[in-house]
């Protein structure tokens, strides 16, 4: 079989063997097409970011780089500016053919906090070979703000499949023409373009840019934080904003996107040609995501921003990013937002869910 591992597959990962955790994998981490991460105890503060290599552990190469450590056990602070190497409490013994993709999770990306998993022996980040058995960690970069973290927090995700399961742009426009994608034209180009909306009805209110000099997000604070504290409104009434070197925006693509239930998708990080700015995106869209039969209507995506080295104008309508769909082995027996805690169903420009309404 061919496609993404759906969650009823994952659990039988789980009783296999193939999936190990310690503790053991609590059901609440089985996502409709992915398995959440849990930190471990410790964090190893390190002089830069690496991956092992060829042929090389992980914890060899902490030895390389490691500056001190730092005990979560009762919680304990990621500075800003700083990397960190966590061990997760999960390990693989994943059969050959099978091979898996991480990425933070949506509420991650959305506090500019930079995580990505490594493996022995990786050459990639959030790329995890076909049969690789061992442990995982995670890499973790507080870009915007400092937060207060503890072990088994879930900040980033996997996902598995077997064979190359990615819809090619005829497959894409197939699917497009017999369950519309997008509301409105659909811009196929190896895979479905996103653009971004700076023209919302009836407001001038178009993103946020976060503050430089912000107090600590506790992650298991819901809906506590004013975002005035944190966030700066950006405002536009010309459909363009310009970009600050080195700042960090939330914006909303102008597309209303679907996932139907038989598919996943995973957002392309950035197009290299746009140069002067990176999007990042918490890369994956499951399985019934703004789709009508998991209680959606089209969901925009979040645009995680990050502006290079010049100022740099951004217009209505540019595309910014690609999404790329996969085929599922078998629907998923839980679609997001269909009776699990799925926050962004639905969405438009939302922060993430540690902050409260604006007022």
């Amino acid at each position: 079989m061919i496609g993404v591992v759906p969650n009823q597959h994952i659990t039988d990962m789980i009783v296999s063997g193939q999936i190990i955790g310690t503790p053991p994998v609590d059901g609440a981490q089985i996502q409709p097409a992915s398995l959440d991460l849990r930190l471990g105890t410790v964090a190893y503060r390190v002089r830069a970011s690496f991956l092992a290599g060829h042929g090389a552990k992980v914890a060899d190469r902490l030895e390389e780089f490691e500056m001190h450590r730092v005990d979560l056990t009762n919680g304990a602070v990621l500075e800003k500016g700083c990397v960190y190497v966590v061990p997760l409490m999960e390990s693989l013994a994943l059969p050959q053919g099978t091979s898996a993709a991480a990425n933070a999770k949506s509420s991650t990306g959305r506090l500019d906090l930079l995580t990505r998993t490594i493996t022995d022996g990786g050459t990639e980040f959030d790329r995890i070979a076909p049969g690789y058995t061992g442990p995982l960690y995670a890499e973790i970069c507080p870009r915007s703000f400092s937060v207060l973290v503890r072990p088994g927090m879930r900040l980033n995700q996997i996902r598995f499949s077997t064979g190359a399961a990615t819809l090619d742009d005829a497959a894409l426009r197939a699917l497009h023409a017999d369950s519309p994608l997008v509301d409105g034209e659909a811009v196929i180009d190896d895979g479905l373009g996103f653009s971004v909306d700076l023209r919302l009805p009836d407001t001038t209110l178009v993103g946020y840019r976060a503050k430089p000099h912000t107090g600590v997000i506790d992650l298991d604070k819901i809906g506590h934080y004013d975002p005035a504290q944190y966030w700066e409104e950006v405002h536009s009434d010309n459909g363009q904003i310009i970009l600050d070197p080195g700042a960090f925006y939330i914006l909303v693509s102008r597309e209303a996107v679907t996932i139907p239930p038989e598919y996943a998708a995973e957002m392309a990080p950035y197009l290299a040609m746009v140069g002067e700015f990176r999007v990042h995106y918490a890369g994956f869209f499951d399985p019934g995501f703004g789709h009508a039969s998991a209680g959606g209507a089209g969901s925009r995506g979040v645009l995680e921003v990050r502006c290079h080295e010049a100022p740099f104008v951004l217009e209505h309508g540019q595309v910014v990013g690609r999404l790329v769909y996969e085929k599922m082995i078998d629907v998923p027996t839980q679609l997001y937002g269909s009776g699990i805690a799925s926050n962004y169903q639905g969405q438009g420009l939302k922060l993430s869910k540690h902050f409260s309404a604006p007022r």
